[in-house]
């Protein structure tokens, strides 16, 4: 009796392997530092979106504290003032005769009673401290966070669709096209960075937009750099030549084959812009071409504070600072993660 082997049926599931993006979200999600910097992250951005709503530090402006308070969990000792207000009593002889509102003394007396007032006025508690008008410094730093994580995550992310773009464009294809653009790189290369934002900023003008659009336009070129080089090496590559063999399409070789393969570059470089360009915010707000006066930011925080340290009162650099160094950090490394999830090198079978 002979017995016949009969093969499982095989699924699309069992036939085909994880793709690029679900294989990094594997791996990235072993990272225990890199998950625990993305709920840090996280946080921070849903505080700047409760921020942008109104439902945190909307008050930052109003005067809760004395000027200059220091950081306190107690709050500062309490004021009581008592206002009295004094009644005519008049004579204890009878001058009826001579003055007619003596019957109304009484009267006005007891009525006066009613307006004797003892009030107790208690600042609110400061746990970072207030600035110089009694705002509450805590406040201005999570209202700060909102206008620097926007402006620096947004223009990084600006800048780095901008070089990915044309990175891609200039490496993939060269010829004119790669020629055109590596004139237009070096042409912005050539230019002093802190004179291009200038120039920029003259143009575009104050504003949380336009600090977006200056940085973005400007930090464009390093991103620009890599990405060419990457996409010239990749565009050889057998599995590149494989996919056009069976009909792909230039951007989908581009952008569904290359890019996926060379993306932990253009992780580490958004990395590398998100922190340089909340410090670009800083210098331009210090130097009055940043967000407008009626707003607040880290580096308009970092501004004042330069005045206050003279004076001793160091709380609102610390509470700028602090936030500051807590977000970078907690980007750096989520980034850092997910370049080591998405590197080829790195990358094992799946």
């Amino acid at each position: 009796m002979s017995s016949v082997l009969v093969s499982p049926q095989l699924t699309p599931s069992m036939t085909r392997g994880k793709g690029v993006w679900a294989a990094a979200a594997t791996r990235f999600k072993t990272d225990h530092v890199g998950m625990a910097s993305l709920v840090i992250v996280v946080v921070f951005l849903l505080v700047v979106l409760a921020a942008g709503l109104g439902l945190v530090a909307a008050d930052w402006q109003t005067e809760r504290g004395v000027p200059d308070a220091p950081p306190t969990f107690m709050g500062p000792a309490a004021k009581t003032e008592s206002i009295a207000v004094a009644a005519p009593t008049g004579p204890n002889v009878d001058i009826s005769a001579v003055d007619p509102l003596a019957p109304r003394y009484k009267e006005w007396a007891e009525a006066a009673k009613k307006y004797q007032t003892k009030d107790t006025v208690k600042a609110d508690t400061l746990p970072f401290g207030g600035d110089r008008l009694g705002r509450d410094v805590l406040a201005k730093a999570i209202k700060g966070a909102q206008v620097s994580i926007l402006v620096g995550v947004s223009a990084a992310v600006l800048a780095t669709i901008i070089g990915t773009l044309l990175g891609a464009v200039a490496g993939f294809f060269g010829g004119r096209a790669g020629d055109l653009l590596e004139w237009v790189y070096n042409v912005f290369t050539a230019i002093p960075s802190i004179l291009l934002i200038f120039a920029f900023a003259a143009v575009f003008g104050r504003g949380i937009g336009s600090v977006v659009l200056i940085l973005g336009l400007a930090g464009w070129t390093g991103i620009y750099r890599l990405v060419r080089a990457e996409f010239i090496k990749h565009a050889n590559r057998d599995y590149v030549r494989a996919a056009e063999a069976i009909g792909a399409s230039a951007s989908a070789r581009m952008f569904r084959h290359i890019l996926p393969n060379v993306s932990h570059v253009v992780l580490v470089q958004l990395s590398i812009l998100v922190v340089a360009f909340i410090k670009s915010e800083v210098i331009l707000s210090y130097l009055g071409l940043g967000v407008g006066v009626d707003q607040v930011s880290w580096g308009t925080m970092l501004s004042e504070a330069q005045s206050e340290l003279i004076l001793g009162h160091w709380w609102q650099l610390a509470a700028a600072t602090f936030l500051m160094a807590v977000f970078i950090t907690a980007f750096s490394l989520m980034t850092d993660a997910l370049r080591d999830a998405l590197d080829p090198k790195l990358r094992g079978l799946e």
